[in-house]
């Protein structure tokens, strides 16, 4: 084999090993992705099922219910046109409470109920996370806060 040949097949042997890697990379990455989704785009049918998701939007007043010596609760999240019903057990975040912006990372399950295993609440009066300001914003809502504008 001549020198030029051996080089080539280095080379081949080198892009074809991280074409390799950059794919399983990819692969993994993706099942590691959580996507943002509002009530709406559930409703819609834009969520994928069985697939562990993020649900954001805010606490419907008046909708919390905790049984008492249930150490799991429910609650409905809605957006400006839809809303959903989430089941959670365990820690409740200390600012988490109704009227309030909250992501809820979990599943939807067969009943069309929405398990989640992770709670983010707001951390300040000023603050809502910022999938949750926007997807309110794009539907009108009356409590989304204004849009930030970068600049100094």
């Amino acid at each position: 084999m001549t020198p030029r040949r051996q080089r080539l097949m280095v080379a081949i042997g080198v892009l074809a090993g991280v074409g390799i890697a950059a794919t399983l990379a990819l692969r993994a990455f993706e099942d590691n992705l959580l996507y943002f989704y509002t009530p709406s785009q559930i409703a819609a049918g834009e969520a994928p099922p069985e697939r562990r998701i993020r649900l954001g939007g805010l606490v419907r007043k008046g909708s919390i219910n905790r049984l008492p010596g249930e150490i799991e609760m429910r609650f409905i999240v809605a957006d400006a046109s839809e809303s959903m019903t989430v089941a959670y057990s365990g820690v409740v975040p200390d600012l988490f409470r109704e009227g309030q912006g909250v992501i809820a990372f979990g599943v939807i399950g067969p009943d069309g109920v929405f398990r989640a295993d992770e709670l983010l609440a707001k951390h300040d009066e000023n603050y809502m996370p910022p999938e949750v300001a926007e997807a309110l914003r794009e539907q009108g809502h009356p409590d989304a806060p204004p849009a930030v504008t970068g600049g100094a």
